[in-house]
């Protein structure tokens, strides 16, 4: 009897396993619903699965449950960058959310966990960028300013030079020092000629400034470098949207954008872009 209860508890630690990697897929193809229901189902309470469940939640847009399981997964282990990274994701967007009364608890929450991340792994690229988003965004009372988000962008060129010139390129531009903006930019580019997103970098950028028909030409060369990119035809998007023009070619590129079925976590979701579609009806 002994034996048949070891088969059977390896049996069900194998299918909890089996859900738990099937759920991470599902995670990955934008199926977050779907990957939460796996995990409940799996009763798995490791510090990946609380990570897990923390980001569907993310992405459906319930940062209260995300930032619960969230600190669940620190809590398993203390000294995970990742999980401390995404508490602090969890975070910004409850202050992102919240009244005005609670914003700034949670924004300090969101810095605290930055930090903590990158004091883990000073090598967490994502950590660090978003680290650095937060001291430039943020006002002094919160933590925020301009010299902490040097500091931090000085670190991020450290391991990744192309990234280091985007985030130069930020604060040149805040700092109203737009030609250096400009030239940091192409800098990042240059540095990673077949990243698409440099180029959709600049290309914005372009817009934002005013140089339409250089903006356009940086789209093209984003479109040639990855056709069909779906970060190409939202941001292209976008921009229209945002300058109140090519309004058609918008709904289009929308649309499009919402019928591909290969999007990923990392691009902006299928909401967003509804939103952006209620805008043209708006307009």
């Amino acid at each position: 009897m002994k034996g048949i209860g070891l088969l059977i508890l390896a049996a069900a630690a194998a299918w909890a396993q089996t859900n738990v990697k099937r759920a991470e897929t599902l995670y990955q193809q934008t199926e977050y619903q779907a990957s939460l229901s796996l995990l409940r189902e799996s009763g798995a309470s490791t510090g990946a699965v609380y990570c897990l469940k923390g980001k569907d939640y993310f992405m459906l847009g319930d940062f209260k449950k995300a930032t619960e399981a969230f600190e669940k997964a620190l809590a398993v282990e203390p000294a995970n960058s990742e999980y401390a990274h995404w508490l602090g994701r969890g975070y910004g967007r409850r202050a992102e959310t919240s009244s005005m009364f609670s914003a700034p608890h949670y924004a300090s929450k969101a810095r605290m966990y930055f930090e903590k991340a990158v004091a883990l792994d000073p090598n967490n690229g994502e950590a660090l960028n978003d680290l650095f988003d937060y001291y430039l965004e943020a006002p002094g009372f919160l933590g925020g300013g301009y010299d902490k988000a040097e500091q931090v962008a000085k670190r991020i060129a450290a391991h990744n030079e192309a990234e280091g010139h985007f985030a130069q390129a930020q604060l040149a531009d805040r700092r109203k020092q737009f030609d250096t903006a400009e030239e940091q930019l192409r800098r990042a580019m240059e540095l990673a000629p077949k990243q698409v997103g440099r180029v959709i970098d600049l290309a914005k950028y372009l817009a934002k400034r005013g140089r339409i028909q250089e903006s356009e030409a940086a789209f093209d060369r984003a479109e040639r470098l990855e056709p069909g990119s779906p970060p190409v035809e939202f941001a292209r998007a976008s921009v229209y949207i945002e300058q109140k023009r090519n309004l058609d070619r918008a709904r289009e590129l929308l649309k499009k954008y919402m019928e591909n079925n290969n999007l990923t976590p990392d691009d902006p979701s299928r909401e967003q872009a509804e939103k952006l579609l209620r805008q043209i009806a708006g307009v």
